[in-house]
């Protein structure tokens, strides 16, 4: 094996055990195991995953650019506090940019594109009823992504799966409250899907951004009643 081979080959696996270790630790603050205002320590994560500090910290410093965690000096990193003006701009955000992805992607989605979504569609409801709160995010992304999927439009859609991701963490502490805004969101979420299938574009474009607007408005109205995070 060449020299520059191994060196490739030990940056690839670098690469994948840092990828691991921001997918773990995303894992946990989406899941409220880490919770707003925790102190991330990395000799205590790079311990517990039998690594150096340097993939935990090239981790935190991933998850810091996606909103997940601050970073300050002789403080170290923390997951972010839930700010509610954040939580509207990403929403704002959001309702801008995916009705647009819808427009240019749903008149492209194939019949085998519709028999997937229509089983993320049925493990949302499974999980809907099982109370499943770790899926609610994950399902919720991947559908609305799959719908997005032929928009052509990368740099957008990886910004709205940023801002998808965001939200989630947010999104579950609502939901796993709220029976009514999950059953909502189910409702929406089929019907979404029965007037792109039906080709009914200058319904469903709106219809999703009035979606979007409306779950924004609930989360902040729940997260205003919420005590101050640390």
């Amino acid at each position: 094996m060449s020299t520059t081979t191994a060196r490739a080959r030990k940056g690839l696996a670098h690469r994948t055990v840092a990828g691991a270790i921001l997918d773990e630790i995303r894992r946990r603050i989406l899941d409220g195991s880490f919770a707003a205002g925790a102190q991330l320590r990395q000799d205590t994560l790079a311990e517990e995953f039998g690594v150096s500090r340097i993939p935990v910290r090239e981790a935190l410093f991933q998850l810091e650019a996606e909103g997940f965690v601050r970073i300050l000096p002789h403080k170290g990193a923390t997951v972010s506090s839930l700010s509610v003006e954040e939580v509207a701009e990403a929403f704002e955000l959001r309702a801008l940019l995916e009705p647009r992805l819808l427009r240019h992607s749903a008149p492209r989605l194939t019949e085998a594109d519709y028999a997937a979504i229509d089983a993320v569609l049925a493990d949302y409801s499974r999980a809907l009823e099982e109370r499943d709160t770790a899926r609610w995010g994950e399902l919720n992304t991947t559908l609305h992504l799959m719908l997005y999927q032929h928009a052509g439009k990368p740099r957008t859609a990886s910004l709205v799966s940023s801002l998808l991701q965001e939200c989630d963490r947010y999104t579950r502490l609502q939901l796993s409250t709220e029976r009514e805004s999950l059953e909502r969101a189910n409702r929406e979420h089929r019907e979404l899907v029965r007037l792109c299938r039906a080709g009914d574009m200058r319904t469903a474009v709106p219809f999703l951004k009035q979606h979007i607007e409306h779950v924004g408005e609930a989360l902040g109205t729940f997260l205003r009643a919420r005590p101050p995070q640390a």
